[in-house]
């Protein structure tokens, strides 16, 4: 399993770190900072779960007027940790 840390930006949370096993399947999430409950949510749902499927879910999703979001920020930590 390889461990990850992502800084965020644009964002109320700080960075997100989590790991992604051989068969690239989300461990471990957690997010530093922000909607403590929203995103312990968005942990829990993501356990297990294919990166990719998760990565497409949460991409693009925006946070109010901001351009982007804890969950778009945990999409492109995913591409950035799968290399697409």
């Amino acid at each position: 399993m390889k461990e990850y840390t992502y800084k965020t930006t644009g964002t109320c949370s700080r960075s997100i770190t989590f790991s992604i096993d051989d068969e690239n399947r989300i461990h471990g999430l957690s997010f530093q900072g922000g909607c403590n409950g929203n995103l312990k949510g968005i942990a829990a749902l993501s356990e297990g779960k294919d990166a990719m499927e998760v990565m497409r879910a949460l991409e693009g999703i925006k946070c109010g007027l901001k351009g982007t979001s804890c969950p778009d920020q945990l999409s492109k930590a995913l591409r950035e940790a799968l290399g697409v």
